[in-house]
């Protein structure tokens, strides 16, 4: 089905706000894809606040070529579904390691903060922690020295105290 050329310019608008919206966008091929396979993969997606949508590759490499992303054109050749990552990119890798154990989808790669990933790269940034898992593991280390800082100062009171009580344990004793 052919497009006017005003539905092509509102199709590659709205590319353009998905990836200006994205933190990370990645793109999967696909085969005998199904509904439920759609709807289940949309689902999981939707859990890590993604959006997986069927993209025209000609309209969609243009929109990466005006952004600044660097592609292989034999990349886009074929069928494929790009999957944008609003929130949280390592919870939409995890997701997206979910979605292709199955034989519909395979990631042929991604792109974070602009910089091009490998399908392997993707995988590798699933084995991440989550954004609230990394902000705690942060917190924690952040929080550590202060913790020491404390215990340090208290030592020394904490100390004089057991030796006061101990020299009144040791005179109630005695009398």
């Amino acid at each position: 089905m052919a497009f006017s050329k005003e539905h092509k310019e509102v199709i590659v608008q709205q590319y353009r706000d998905w990836i200006d919206n994205s933190k990370a966008v990645y793109y999967l091929t696909y085969k005998n894809m199904t509904m439920p396979a759609i709807n289940t993969a949309r689902a999981k997606l939707r859990e890590s606040e993604s959006e997986m949508h069927v993209v025209k590759n000609r309209l969609f490499t243009r929109v990466l070529e005006e952004k600044g992303y660097k592609y292989d054109p034999q990349t886009w050749e074929g069928n494929h579904v790009v999957v944008f990552a609003f929130e949280d990119a390592p919870a939409t890798a995890k997701a997206l390691n979910e979605i292709t154990k199955g034989d519909v989808f395979a990631v042929e790669g991604g792109y974070l903060d602009n910089a091009l990933l490998t399908a392997p790269q993707v995988r590798a940034l699933a084995d991440l922690p989550t954004l609230p898992v990394m902000r705690a593991m942060l917190l924690g280390t952040i929080l550590a020295p202060a913790s020491k800082l404390v215990r340090t100062l208290a030592e020394p009171a904490r100390g004089l105290a057991a030796v006061i009580k101990a020299n009144s344990e040791k005179q109630t004793s005695a009398a």
